[in-house]
């Protein structure tokens, strides 16, 4: 197997709402460290909010105010957890042979 190369996807974008990316050969360095605790922050926000939408579904006297801003945070939730795979994913060993990853979607 060869580690993946490349570009990692940072789990942030540019003002313009560009994705961010680091070309590093060290995973260890100062920005990749701070990625890997930005991603972690994002899934675990995103856990909480879960929770959230459980109690607020389960609320008949939720209004149609609450629902549209529980979507849009669930919405923001599930596009930082989707970065945060495809950056992962990106960075998975390949096997000599094998496709791209990213190929298959």
């Amino acid at each position: 197997m060869r580690p993946m190369t490349g570009l990692r996807l940072l789990p942030w974008s540019d003002p313009d709402g560009r994705a961010c990316y680091l070309s590093s050969d060290n995973g260890n360095s100062l920005l990749n460290r701070r990625a890997d605790r930005i991603e972690a922050l994002q899934l675990s926000m995103g856990t909480e909010l879960l929770g959230h939408a459980h109690a607020l579904l389960d609320d008949r006297k939720a209004n149609a105010g609450e629902l549209r801003f529980l979507a849009q945070r669930l919405c923001e939730a599930l596009r930082d957890a989707l970065r945060v795979a495809e950056s992962r994913g990106r960075r998975l060993p390949v096997r000599d042979g094998d496709e791209d990853p990213g190929e298959a979607l």
